[in-house]
């Protein structure tokens, strides 16, 4: 019995370890207040280097966006 709940308790806390991150683990967040005349396009050339279009899909996936229209004045977060 007490062996079965070492095990356990190994298996727990192994798989913690494996699956949680920091949440800085990526540096701080960064906030973006979209201007007029901004799309999601504009924001990921200018704040990312590589593919636009896995920039854009990041921005979008981490801030809900869907296919919803970004609106001036509305604070981004930029992953």
């Amino acid at each position: 019995m007490f062996v079965r709940i070492i095990v356990i308790a190994a298996v727990v806390v192994f798989g913690w370890a494996a699956f949680v991150r920091p949440l800085a683990a990526h540096g701080p967040q960064q906030h973006y207040v979209v201007k007029p005349y901004d799309t999601l396009w504009t924001i990921a050339t200018s704040h990312y280097a590589g593919d636009t279009r896995d920039a854009v899909y990041r921005i979008g996936a981490a801030n809900h966006l869907g296919s919803a229209p970004i609106t001036p004045g509305q604070t981004l977060v930029l992953p």
